[in-house]
């Protein structure tokens, strides 16, 4: 069986159900551009912890049962996952142990903390944790906790396809998705949910050129994965992972095209969010923001009528950062 048949619409729905009263149904908010195209951010910005990932958390621990989650739960993660599956596990009244990259923002680590659970700082220097991912999983198999990743999860993608759900629901002349790509779970997701209501309209994935492992893949229709140290070179942390099998399977069937953007466009696209859309976005958030600004023909926006949604995944940067995109400058669109 297909890994992308795993997630369906029904699966979809009853994360819906569980997420009830814990995810925001977030707004779409109106973002200008020069060329007047009816844009509307899903702002998941706008999400109690800031960001999409609390619905694939929770609807993971949720499905555990109470037995298996007991003891505890595990994950790895830059940070959004880290802190959704920090939120998820206060409100089930479990610990949660998170491995972390030591320089993930500062913010995130806090945040995380406050949450109650415990951090432990990734150690790249151990041949065997060659990514925090591997010392997560090394940690779990330890102690016997279940494992809650951060996309390779078929109730991880289910619970991120909620955002879909959501757009799909609301917008009648839907055209086009715009979704950031990291590990892939939240464009599969949204792509399953979208395509149930609107089957025509044009998904597209968007990721730093300096990560683009996603468009690699999906250029090539194979996977391919990047190593570590070089999708660590990008502003948007919430990239710096490949996609796996179970994701790659999605976009192969659900996405039509993967759009890169320059680290000065995600920079300025964190500014524009803010300036036009009086909406904090961090860089791996704008990711879409900055496809719509300067890569719009790339993503064959220009040729479709009818509203484009770009998906804000996340709001959560130190404010050193925010500062610095707030000052950034404006590039001129290619070509």
């Amino acid at each position: 069986m297909d890994p992308s048949d795993h997630v369906t619409i029904d699966t979809i729905r009853a994360a819906a159900e569980r997420l009830r009263g814990v995810a925001l149904e977030t707004p779409l908010i109106p973002f200008e551009t020069p060329a007047g195209r009816q844009i509307l951010l899903k702002a998941e910005s706008l999400q109690a912890i800031g960001s999409f990932k609390i619905r694939g958390a929770y609807n993971a621990i949720a499905a555990l049962g109470e037995a298996a989650r007991s003891g505890g739960v595990v994950a790895a993660s830059s940070g959004n996952h880290a802190q959704g599956v920090a939120r998820a596990a206060r409100l089930f009244g479990i610990e949660a142990t998170i491995v972390m990259p030591a320089d993930a923002p500062a913010i995130k680590q806090a945040r995380v903390r406050a949450d109650g659970a415990r951090v432990i700082h990734w150690d790249p220097g151990r041949p065997s944790h060659a990514t925090p991912h591997e010392q997560a999983i090394a940690l779990a198999a330890e102690r016997g906790l279940p494992m809650i990743h951060s996309f390779d999860d078929d109730t991880v993608i289910a619970g991120q396809g909620t955002v879909g759900l959501e757009v799909a629901a609301r917008v009648d002349d839907l055209a086009a998705v715009l979704v950031p790509i990291g590990g892939g779970g939240l464009i599969g997701g949204i792509a399953t949910a979208v395509r149930e209501r609107h089957p025509n309209v044009r998904i597209v994935g968007v990721e730093p050129a300096l990560a683009a492992d996603a468009q690699e893949s999906f250029r090539t229709g194979r996977l391919v994965r990047w190593p570590t140290e070089l999708g660590r070179r990008t502003i948007a942390d919430g990239t710096r992972v490949n996609l796996s099998e179970r994701t790659f399977a999605y976009i192969r069937r659900l996405v039509d095209d993967i759009v890169t953007v320059e680290e000065s466009e995600i920079m300025a696209a964190v500014r524009l969010v803010a300036e036009r859309a009086r909406t904090v976005a961090e860089p791996s958030g704008a990711l879409t923001a900055a496809a719509v600004c300067f890569r719009s023909a790339e993503a064959g926006l220009d040729r479709l009528s009818g509203t484009v949604v770009a998906v804000i995944s996340g709001g959560n940067l130190d404010t050193d950062r925010l500062r610095a995109c707030l000052e950034a400058p404006i590039p001129n669109p290619p070509g």
